[in-house]
């Protein structure tokens, strides 16, 4: 019975390590307390009933009912008795918090919050799998089997994580169920009593045997394997706007430094734009046809936290993009002009992220499932479940339109609005900032005033200007740096307005998106990697979201200026100058600082790395070809091999010189005999040996039958009796070979002076006619008597390594504590 309990806390232990995957999706660590809880209840309760010898049913029973005590416990509806025995009342909460886990599951993105139905849901499947394994390793006895609902465990992350789901949690889970399986074998081995080794020595119930060993280094390595394996990159698959969140290479990251917010897929957004902005490749990522004439930034994220490292990305929440959608035209807003679009949006393959580009305020969708959210504060679309490579989709969008004479009649907001309650009008303690703040908005007297002095102060009058590589500072604080420094690009502009901006106490946050770009065909704009952007977005009270771009307009091809937040480093036109702003009620966008001029170029020189001009991005083929160059070449290898052996051993020795040398003899009868006298002897044998050699490696590689313990007479007798039969030519060359062999080895003079290399060719020429056109095949590209020495190599070598290791692993086991103490006690 003890025996049985400690596996069933291995099981529990083990099933709490597999539902380590599951940190990937929650925010907190709640979960994971809530299910140790319940695990251990249900592992409490197995073991309870296997102490009083229950049946196979009814330890599942006393499980299922300790899981029912745990989750009333922790998720009472208010009516329990004793606080732990549930009621129908329990139950129908139980009933809600499932309906509600439902929803909470398509409305959150990853990370979730600890909602008391996402809670339920998790806790529920836990003790689930903790009731699973235990009956499959303690009651069945087939622990391998527990292996199915771990993996079901796994499999949560999978299916919502729209990237990669990190490789820790899994090998965390790996080691759990490795640990049941040792548990396991460790337990089955107890049953036969004592181990000795072949020369009688006593081997405790821990120490593995050698088969057990080799398959513990075969389980790690398969994990590792199955770890490591998916971040090998492949060459020529380009990344996309994810894959490159730690690309970027500038120098510094002012205050738009990485975040570490968790939106769908765990998106670090300004590591994502610094990386594509860098760049030297330029990569076409969308394309938009919009009726619009003059579109603003197309857009599909939003930093909204601000801690002391810049803006972070928080978890969205929405409804699906099926159902119908906030209009804002129902609002009528005095000196707000709102008119309605339409846009189809292309999304290539290079730009894969769990995000949608859509312009601002989307009030209809087209080609979009329900497994897509709007989140209408955020105005974003995103996913759980898919991501935005090659999708193409259409929606209805409201354009809106600001006049000064609006934004300056929206009061301050009142303490109880939901942004102050979210303290979006908080700011780390800067005292350079909180100075420089005080100073911009002295003497403004409404909400709009203060915005647009911070804006106005991103000028060049004041020293601001535009580059990609940015500067360090000595402060310690990246927005001093910045502000100091005056140098960066849009990632700065955006963090640093919305820095002061809700330093002055107005709710701000940074967006991210597309210009429009300057590749414009009619009414379809090509948008790439340069064109990726991010401004600053204040809230009005009454008005909403209104966008500011503090980025120096020369550096942002297709920038987008209004009447609200006009070009600060454009020369104010005259009154009666065509192309002066419009105070009134319709502001129209000026394309950037110079004009119409910014519509002829490609891209601004201000985006290039040094003084490199992007190019296009490479072609993929080279890769590939490359690729297949080098898969050939890897083919080839064992045939090369071949060769160059068979042109070592075809070189011929020295002719050899023969001269006579009286022999012992008696009598005028006695003779002279043959002697080598100019050649050496060693290299007539190691001639000899050549070419034996090359004839077993041919026999080989023709699949006939090889003995290596034959003398070589019994070898030549057997193929001149078998496949080299009635081939005249071949036999009398075969029993050349046969003899000048067996000199080598046994005579005293080796055989010189026959023509061996000949003789050699012509038994070739006879077993490759024998053959079959597959066996010559595969003789030629992949020679089996190559592939054999060298899988007899590869034998010897972890042979050598395995006695290597065990001889160490021997001694170190000399030094156990356990042993010592044994021997101490035995003594």
């Amino acid at each position: 019975m003890t025996r049985h309990r400690n596996l069933g806390l291995v099981a529990a232990g083990a099933t709490l390590l597999a539902a380590a995957p599951l940190s990937a999706i929650f925010e907190h660590w709640t979960w994971l307390i809530e299910s140790a809880i319940a695990v251990g209840v249900v592992a409490g309760a197995a073991a309870l009933a296997r102490a009083l010898r229950a049946p196979l049913w009814g330890q599942v029973l006393g499980m299922l009912a300790g899981l029912t005590l745990a989750l009333t416990w922790l998720f009472p509806a208010g009516s329990e008795i004793l606080a732990v025995l549930p009621t129908p009342a329990t139950f129908a909460h139980f009933s809600e918090l499932l309906g509600g886990s439902v929803r909470d599951m398509r409305s959150y993105g990853v990370e979730v919050p600890d909602t008391p139905p996402l809670l339920f849901i998790t806790v529920l499947g836990v003790g689930a799998v903790a009731v699973v394994v235990d009956l499959l390793t303690v009651g069945l006895r087939r622990p391998a089997l527990a292996g199915l609902p771990m993996l079901a465990i796994y499999s949560v992350p999978v299916a919502v994580y729209v990237d990669n789901v990190p490789p820790v949690p899994f090998v965390i889970g790996a080691v759990g169920y490795l640990w049941l399986l040792g548990a396991d074998n460790v337990d089955r081995v107890r049953r036969f009593g004592r181990r000795f080794t072949g020369d009688g020595r006593d081997v405790d119930v821990w120490e593995a045997s050698p088969l057990a060993a080799a398959g513990r280094r075969l389980a790690v390595l398969g994990v590792a394997v199955a770890v490591l394996l998916p971040l090998v990159p492949v060459p020529g698959m380009n990344g996309s706007l994810l894959d490159s969140l730690s690309s970027g290479n500038g120098s510094g990251n002012g205050t738009g430094r990485p975040g570490q917010g968790g939106a769908p897929g765990k998106i670090d957004l300004f590591a994502a734009l610094s990386g594509q902005l860098n760049e030297s490749e330029v990569a076409d990522l969308v394309k938009v046809t919009t009726n619009e004439p003059s579109p603003f930034y197309l857009r599909f994220g939003v930093a909204d936290e601000l801690k002391s490292s810049g803006f972070e990305v928080t978890n969205p929440t929405g409804r699906p993009v099926t159902r119908d959608l906030p209009n804002p035209t129902v609002r009528d807003v005095g000196g707000v002009e709102r008119r309605q679009y339409e846009a189809t949006v292309e999304v290539t393959r290079d730009l894969d992220m769990p995000l949608l580009p859509v312009y601002s305020e989307p009030i209809r969708t087209e080609d979009l499932n329900s497994s897509w959210l709007y989140d209408d504060d955020r105005q974003i679309v995103f996913s759980n479940r898919e991501n935005s490579r090659g999708k193409r989709y259409s929606f209805d969008y409201v354009r809106s339109t600001y006049s000064p004479a609006a934004l300056r009649a929206a009061r301050k907001l009142p303490a109880d609005h939901p942004l102050v309650r979210r303290q979006q009008t908080k700011t780390p303690p800067v005292p350079q900032v909180t100075e420089l703040v005080n100073r911009l908005v002295q003497g403004k007297a409404t909400e709009y005033d203060k915005v647009r002095a911070i804006y106005d102060y991103f000028s060049s009058d004041n020293g601001f200007s535009y580059q990609l590589r940015t500067e360090g500072g000595t402060s310690g604080e990246d927005i001093v740096d910045f502000l100091t420094n005056k140098v960066g690009f849009c990632q700065q502009y955006a963090a640093a307005m919305g820095w002061l901006v809700r330093a002055a106490g107005i709710p701000a946050r940074v967006a991210f998106g597309f210009t429009s770009g300057s590749n414009r065909n009619g009414n379809t704009y090509t948008l790439t990697n340069r064109n990726l952007h991010a401004w600053t977005e204040v809230y009005f009270d009454g008005i909403g979201w209104v966008p500011f771009d503090a980025t120096p307009a020369y550096g942002v091809p297709g920038s987008t200026r209004s009447t609200w937040a006009p070009d600060t480093d454009a020369p104010d036109p005259l009154p009666d100058q065509p192309g002066a702003p419009n105070t009134g009620t319709d502001p129209e966008e000026s394309p950037g600082a110079v004009g119409s001029e910014r519509e002829d170029q490609d891209t601004d020189a201000g985006l290039a790395l040094g003084e490199e001009t992007p190019t296009e991005q490479a072609p993929v083929w080279p890769w590939w070809a490359a690729g297949s160059l080098l898969l050939l070449l890897v083919l080839a290898l064992p045939a090369l091999r071949r060769l160059a052996l068979r042109r070592r051993r075809g070189r011929r020795a020295p002719a050899a010189v023969a001269a006579t040398e009286p022999d012992v003899g008696v009598g005028p009868a006695a003779g002279r005999r043959m002697v080598v006298v100019g050649a050496d002897a060693d290299q007539a044998r190691a001639d000899a040996h050549a070419v034996w050699d090359e004839l077993l490696d041919t026999l080989v590689d023709y699949r006939v039958p090889v003995d290596r313990t034959e003398t070589p007479r019994a070898t030549a007798d057997r193929l001149i009796g078998g496949v080299l039969s009635g081939h005249a030519e071949s036999v009398d060359a075969m029993r050349l070979l046969g003899r000048a062999e067996e000199r080598a080895r046994y005579a005293r003079d080796p055989l010189t002076g026959e023509p061996l290399a000949p003789a050699l060719r012509a038994v070739r020429g006879t077993l490759a006619a024998a053959a079959g056109r597959r066996t010559r095949l595969l003789a030629a590209v992949l020679p089996p008597s190559v592939l054999q020495r060298w899988r007899l190599t590869v034998a010897d070598a972890s042979g050598r390594m395995v006695a290597v290791t065990g001889q160490a692993r021997h001694r170190l086991l000399r030094w156990n504590p356990r042993r010592l103490l044994a021997d101490r006690a035995a003594r």
